[in-house]
């Protein structure tokens, strides 16, 4: 299941670690969406294609279509630079969507004082990052995600590197954090 905790200042380590603070600072579910406005569900990985819990969240929030990603050094073609390139502070105009079907990974986002919360994800985790919301993608130290992507329409899957801070989305985003997060769920 999901952990969540504020990360640490270092830099220059590996960030397949999980880089928390002396002491470590845990935030719970709540905490997060109320600081970040990101939504956390937790499927049965054995069941969330029969259930309906996904079709329910996909028919509230519109998503049409789907695909998958696999990363891992052995199957994702340049390994090295995507890793970078998905660690690379941006934002996106629509909703980032991930269920995590095998392995682990690292979701990392911005609070209103700009420090770095870390979102832990592991099978059967659904997180969904707000439009207009910094944010990064890292593996662990497992070196290994297969993931499903969800999106209204089709896919416009466009990064645009901080500093973003005059685009619609990133204002319409600050506005909503200042004003707090309601929860759709």
């Amino acid at each position: 299941m999901v952990k969540v905790w504020y990360m640490d200042e270092d830099i220059v380590s590996d960030q397949r670690l999980e880089h928390h603070k002396s002491p470590p600072e845990y935030l719970s579910l709540e905490e997060l969406f109320r600081k970040t406005g990101v939504e956390y569900y937790c499927l049965n990985i054995d069941t969330f294609e029969t259930d309906g819990v996904l079709d329910k969240i996909k028919k509230e929030r519109g998503y049409t279509y789907e695909d998958q990603i696999t990363c891992s050094e052995k199957c994702l073609p340049n390994y090295a630079e995507k890793l970078k390139s998905f660690y690379t502070e941006h934002l996106h105009t629509d909703e980032e969507i991930r269920l995590v079907v095998e392995g682990s990974g690292y979701f990392d986002v911005r609070d209103s004082e700009d420090q770095w919360i870390r979102i832990a994800v592991f099978p059967g985790d659904l997180i969904i990052i707000p439009s207009g919301i910094y944010h990064r993608f890292t593996l662990d130290s497992n070196n290994y995600i297969r993931a499903k992507r969800f999106f209204i329409g089709e896919p416009v899957w466009l990064p645009y590197n901080r500093p973003a801070d005059d685009m619609p989305c990133r204002k319409e985003y600050v506005e909503k954090m200042e004003k707090g997060f309601i929860t759709v769920q």
